[in-house]
């Protein structure tokens, strides 16, 4: 079963420095999998830190993608 994840949205502005230190908190923990060659743990701390938001992408719904009429031909 997959279950989709939304990027939390904690408050107006999310850049502060505990956010700013957990970041670097979870590239430390990425890097140190990798190194050790545990690449799941790896993957966990990376998605962990992509969940987060950040001042230069806010967290907001993703647009809806565009619709073509039933009737069009793909190729």
């Amino acid at each position: 079963m997959r279950v989709a994840i939304e990027p939390f949205e904690a408050e107006a502005d999310p850049e502060t420095p505990d956010h700013s230190a957990l970041r670097l908190m979870l590239s430390y923990v990425e890097a140190e999998c990798l190194r050790i060659g545990a690449t799941e743990a790896a993957r966990h701390a990376a998605l962990a830190a992509s969940l987060m938001p950040s001042a230069a992408t806010p967290a907001t719904p993703h647009p809806a993608a565009p619709t073509r009429p039933r009737s069009a031909r793909l190729h």
